[in-house]
């Protein structure tokens, strides 16, 4: 067969080849053969496909167990094979106890340390909580070193556990390779380094992972993308064991929930996710952190806990110069800062009442007043007026309360008390009961009230209201419909009265100032329209703006003292 093989072809077959751009002059059917399978493979024939790869060298497998092979060989004859030197951040961390589980004493090897670990305290503590947890989180500023944690303990995972798949996801596919496969010199390639190479599996790229520091088990780790809504779709029909994921808050919650579905056979679970802050109202706190961490304090999550929050400041491979030149990329006290640099919870992008927010989050008290100070004004006789605003919910959103004292000469705006109940199906006597319960509480603290305003879309609940205050010998409160004004001008009124300094806020007003801190523009727009779709709470902004807009005009006519403008 091999002198068959090797035979020259005759020119009719030669001329076959020419005619694909193929020229030569000593070509043998072993030649011919691999071009006709070269074609097969180009037709979709998987088992040529497979031909052509192996026989030019491609297939990962074998490459593997040549690796293995070349290892196995080097170790008879006295020799290492060359791989990264992690003994040191190893020892340091987890004890030289599991430095010799991960490479036993006596395994002929070349270390070589390339990538140069170096972790503060803060950093190493949450590494090492990584053993013991099934949930990991890393959540904090830019550059605070979040996803080197979170690649170190995965990798270190990845030498012991027995499951062979496992998941790196990004918000696409390209950032999880960067982020976690790279980690500017930090990531799984280059702590495996000799050890490991990408390749693919299902349309996905993959690193698989073979030698001294996994016992040559080998562990394949699927990178994938998760920020469109189909990207679930690419990591179905495995089962994983361990899941990394960086900027988890950029993840579509499809991907999410397939990839906690994903792990359900896994020996070993656990997830590490890395985060920038996001606004406190986001989907991954409110469906997944913000529970996990409940959970965690009443007892109930099992698996381990381990949340942190870092900051710039807790990376300690930044040097004093590289801090100077980051920070002063930003205004001290801005929302950019508070967010990127502090690592605190908050919107930036598209915020409407920035100043208000800024605030907020700063906690530097720039528009709070206390209950104390409001009712010495009234005492004063400067509050002339308390309106209490009324949005009724449905479709997803809640029935909020909003009180509001107006100073003389309509000099201050002051929200004095807000509440937001959320559920479609709340009954209107338990409607009215609520509103009764806010009503005597703004009684209680400021003495009156002088009117309420609602939602006049909603006359039976209206009547439902009126009826709830007759019931409980209020009917001198008096309700009228919300003028229900343009949205742009309410939201110039109170942006307008916060840039001037007369706009304040109670400690009895979270709902309120939580609303005011998340509402955004909507960015798929054109013309100004605040976003609607349930992520902020639009209710309790509706009732607090019915409380006001009536005034619009005198509110930005007058200034402090009772001159007219000119």
């Amino acid at each position: 067969m091999q002198n068959l093989l090797s035979m020259k072809i005759t020119p009719s077959l030669a001329k076959q080849l020419q005619s694909l751009g193929i020229v030569g002059e000593e070509w043998t059917y072993s030649d011919l053969i691999n071009v006709s399978a070269m074609q097969q493979a180009m037709k979709g024939n998987v088992r040529a496909m497979e031909f052509v790869r192996d026989t030019a060298g491609y297939n990962a497998e074998l490459l593997l167990h040549e690796q293995e092979f070349e290892y196995k060989k080097a170790q008879e004859s006295g020799t290492g094979t060359e791989i990264e030197d992690i003994q040191e951040t190893v020892v340091e961390i987890w004890g030289y106890e599991a430095w010799e589980l991960i490479l036993a004493d006596g395994v002929p090897t070349t270390l070589i340390q390339t990538v140069g670990f170096h972790f503060g305290n803060k950093h190493i503590d949450y590494i090492r909580k990584c053993h013991n947890s099934l949930y990991n989180i890393a959540e904090g500023a830019v550059r605070a070193g979040k996803t080197v944690d979170n690649v170190l303990s995965f990798a270190f995972e990845l030498c012991q556990t027995k499951d062979k798949f496992h998941l790196a996801t990004g918000s696409t596919m390209a950032n999880a390779k960067l982020n976690i496969g790279d980690a500017n010199g930090f990531g799984l390639e280059h702590i495996f380094r000799g050890q490991c190479k990408w390749s693919k599996y299902k349309d996905n790229d993959c690193l698989i992972i073979r030698g001294p520091y996994t016992g040559f088990t080998e562990k394949i780790v699927i990178f994938a993308g998760g920020k469109s809504s189909d990207s679930y779709k690419k990591i179905r029909g495995n089962s994983y064991g361990m899941w990394i994921a960086t900027e988890i808050n950029l993840h579509h919650d499809n991907t999410i929930k397939e990839a906690m579905n994903r792990q359900l056979a896994a020996d070993m679970i656990k997830i590490f996710w890395d985060l920038n802050p996001e606004h406190p109202k986001a989907p991954i706190y409110v469906q997944y952190l913000d529970k996990w961490m409940e959970k965690n304090e009443k007892g109930e999550l099992i698996g381990g806990y381990n949340y942190e929050h870092f900051t710039i400041f807790d990376n300690e491979n930044i040097s004093e110069e590289r801090f100077k030149e980051v920070i002063s990329r930003y205004e001290p006290g801005s929302i950019w800062y508070i967010r990127d640099i502090e690592g605190k919870r908050s919107i930036a992008e598209g915020l409407i009442y920035h100043k208000i927010a800024t605030s907020i989050a700063a906690k530097d008290n720039l528009f709070l007043m206390k209950k104390k100070a409001v009712k010495e004004l009234i005492k004063q006789g400067e509050v002339i007026k308390i309106n209490v605003g009324v949005d009724f919910g449905g479709n997803g959103s809640g029935h909020a309360f909003v009180a509001t004292a107006v100073t003389t000469n309509y000099n201050l705006i002051i929200f004095l008390r807000s509440e937001r109940h959320l559920g479609d199906d709340i009954d209107p006597d338990v409607l009215g009961d609520l509103f009764i319960k806010f009503i005597k509480a703004v009684l209680d603290d400021y003495g009156f009230i002088t009117r309420v305003y609602a939602d006049s879309a909603e006359q039976v609940l209206i009547r439902g209201l009126r009826n709830a205050l007759v019931r409980n010998l209020m009917g001198d409160i008096k309700i009228a419909n919300a003028l229900k004004s343009k949205i742009t001008n309410r939201i110039f009124l109170t942006t307008a009265m916060a840039a001037k300094g007369r706009l304040f806020f109670t400690e009895d007003t979270e709902t309120y100032q939580e609303a005011v801190s998340m509402a955004v523009w909507d960015s798929t727009k054109i013309e100004l329209i605040r976003l609607d779709d349930g992520s902020s709470d639009i209710d309790t902004l509706d009732a607090s703006e019915y409380t006001i807009e009536r005034d619009y005009k005198k509110y930005l006519d007058v200034i402090p003292g009772g001159e007219e403008k000119t």
